[in-house]
């Protein structure tokens, strides 16, 4: 346990953290601030086209849900609050700044990922950073360490992590038995998950609005009920972020969180921009382009963070103001939890309801990053055997691996678990940020392309 932990703090020491931010910032210059500059252009191209009934527009939507599945996880619960926690409100401010850089790597790697795409010997496509790694980069041997990683990756944080946390959700709440929960998500995975890729899609198309709205909706009614303090708790956030702890808490917050996601090194980060897993979920779109995918990344990075984490901080930061009561609601047992906070901010408007309300909404964002990271896993796997001869065996078997990993998440603690996928996820990191350095001439903003034509 002592060693793991060692690793852990190696990989997720500073320069991993500037390895993605400067990543972000690199790809910000090099896209001449297109996430932040041409706004209109990208959102009227993403969500302006939530309203449209044509085919290809809801192949579009049912990818995008699917990515934001895998992104808009407990971590926007449990990772905001481990932001304002260590860095005070002005960690917020920090998150947006992480979010807007983020964007641009996120449209990088979404963007190679449909350059490089190729469709395996089931007809359907691989794509991801193994792909581009290996192609772009020449080096199979890195592409294989990245896939390898991925699956590791998604049998701890996209399975078991996640399994654990509705399982421990229904328990505080509900006072339902682990066995029972355990019992019930792993029967749904599997009714969701061997459906294949389209189920997945049409679950994820219609379970992400869904929770999403429905947690919208609760954060809305207690921000509302303290409309007064909003503009306070703006003010706070800017004037709270220019010192080092609100810095350090707030590039930790952001990333921290993508998805289970508490803090940097506890879970993926929030949006999971420079990951690589957006570019892997984005591979299934059907006829596309690189830009238009790329778009829906960052509206997908937008979303996660500018929009849900925001809106969890500032029922944090209303209801708890700068009277401390956020570090008192943060502690329950002795442990961290993010979502013992978000419950306790939730009584003061719901009452006894408030826990039950936080119990459904991360189960909800749970499940929906279980079946997405499923189909992150099954991809990875069918790069790694598609030379094998044996590709079809594998993938039955990574199945039932993946089912199991949800049921054991369910019942066990998972303290060691934790720690390793944290590692996992640092290490799928690394060699997606150097490849998307790298093949950066290749990455071609949308606007540019569109005066060309």
């Amino acid at each position: 346990m002592e060693s793991v932990k060692v690793i852990h703090d190696l990989v997720w020491g500073p320069w991993l953290l500037l390895l993605f931010l400067g990543t972000g910032i690199f790809y910000t210059f090099k896209l001449k601030g297109f996430q932040i500059f041409h706004f209109r252009y990208w959102w009227k191209s993403t969500a302006g086209t939530l309203g449209n009934r044509d085919e290809e527009a809801k192949s579009q939507i049912a990818t995008a849900c699917t990515a934001l599945a895998a992104t808009v996880g407990t971590g926007n619960i449990a990772g905001v609050a481990t932001a304002i926690a260590a860095g005070g409100p002005g960690a917020v401010f920090w998150m947006w700044v992480s979010a807007f850089v983020g964007m641009a790597a996120a449209y990088g790697e979404t963007y190679l990922g449909i350059r490089y795409r190729y469709r395996g010997t089931d007809g359907q496509y691989i794509c991801g950073p193994f792909v581009y790694l290996e192609q772009g980069l020449k080096s199979r041997g890195i592409g294989l360490l990245y896939a390898f990683f991925c699956v590791l990756a998604s049998l701890g944080m996209g399975s078991m992590v996640q399994a654990n946390s509705i399982s421990d959700s229904f328990t505080y709440a509900f006072s339902l038995p682990p066995l029972i929960t355990g019992l019930a998500v792993t029967v749904l995975t599997m009714a969701v998950v061997f459906g294949g890729i389209g189920r997945i899609s049409e679950a994820a198309s219609r379970l992400v609005p869904f929770s999403a709205c429905l947690y919208m909706f609760l954060c809305g009614i207690v921000i509302f009920s303290c409309y007064d303090k909003v503009p306070g708790v703006f003010s706070e956030i800017v004037r709270e972020a220019f010192n080092f702890k609100s810095a350090a808490g707030g590039a930790a917050g952001y990333g921290m969180s993508k998805a289970l996601r508490y803090g940097v090194a506890r879970g993926v980060f929030s949006n999971e921009a420079g990951l690589g897993s957006l570019a892997v979920l984005h591979g299934a779109a059907g006829e596309t382009t690189a830009e238009e995918q790329g778009m829906w990344a960052i509206f997908e990075v937008f979303f996660d963070t500018i929009i849900s984490c925001t809106l969890t901080a500032l029922v944090i930061l209303c209801i708890a103001g700068k009277s401390g009561a956020a570090g008192g609601m943060f502690y329950a047992d002795g442990q961290t939890d993010g979502s013992a906070m978000i419950a306790a901010c939730f009584s003061q408007c719901f009452g006894a309801a408030g826990g039950y309300l936080t119990a459904i909404s991360m189960a909800l964002f749970a499940f929906a990053t279980i079946i997405a990271w499923f189909y992150l896993g099954r991809q990875a796997v069918a790069y790694l055997t598609e030379h094998t001869g044996a590709g079809k065996v594998f993938l039955c078997f990574y199945g039932f691996v993946y089912l199991n990993a949800v049921f054991f998440g369910c019942v066990a603690k998972l303290e060691l678990v934790w720690n390793l996928s944290d590692v996992f996820n640092g290490l799928m990191a690394v060699p997606n940020l150097i490849g998307i350095l790298l093949l950066s001439r290749e990455v071609k903003a949308p606007l540019r392309n569109r005066r060309k034509r």
